[in-house]
Parts: structure tokens; sequence; C-alpha cells
């Protein structure tokens, strides 16, 4: 969350959330502590890129973007993260499942 400028022109708010209850989302960067997460150095990776976790709750930060608590099973880390942050797994559109063809298939084994 080290990347959020209050500058910034989005109200993410004013949309309703990009990721739902339970979704299954992907970590699209790496994620370092920003000196939030209790038990962890500043600076100390907490999630990299390709990290598979689930959606257990959604916040708001200074009233202007959504915060996604992410549980990452693999690491035991709850880790709060914006949208542009993750991507779906579950919900991904028609035409990107076509475009990965086989390789859709086996993203019900990343469970």
């Amino acid at each position: 969350m080290g990347d959020i400028n209050r500058d910034d022109d989005s109200i993410e708010v004013a949309d309703p959330p990009r990721f739902h209850f339970g979704e299954r989302v992907v970590a699209r960067s790496i994620v370092r502590n920003d000196g939030t997460f209790n038990g962890k150095d500043i600076g100390e990776v907490l999630v990299k890129k390709g990290d598979v976790g689930y959606v257990v709750s959604i916040g708001t930060f200074l009233q202007q973007f959504y915060i996604y608590a992410v549980e990452f099973t693999d690491h035991g880390y709850r880790v709060g993260m914006r949208a542009k942050e993750l991507m779906t797994l579950d919900n991904l559109p028609e035409d990107i499942l076509a475009q990965l063809g086989d390789k859709a298939k086996s993203l019900n084994e990343l469970r």
C-alpha cells in the first residue's frame, strides 16, 4: 500500500468493489511490509507475484480506495491490498478463458 497517494484522482468507492468475499485472486505484484504487518520487518516481502489467496474482507482507506484483506493460505498471511495489485481467478471473462485455452482448466488445480 506504499503507492497510495491521496492526490490520486480516482475515487474507487464511488463504484462497487471489484472483488467479492471468498473470491480467489492472484497477486499481480510483490507486496512488502509498509510497517502495518506485525512481526515482520519493514520492507520484508509478504506476498510474491503469482501468490494465490482469497478475499476475506473489504474495507476502505481515506474514503477513496477499497482495501481487500486477502488470506494467502500458503503463507498464513492476511494482507491488505488494492484492486490494482490483484486479479481474479474465479471470474475471468470468456474472451480471456478462450485465449488461455487448455491452461484455463489448470486454474481449478490452484484451489
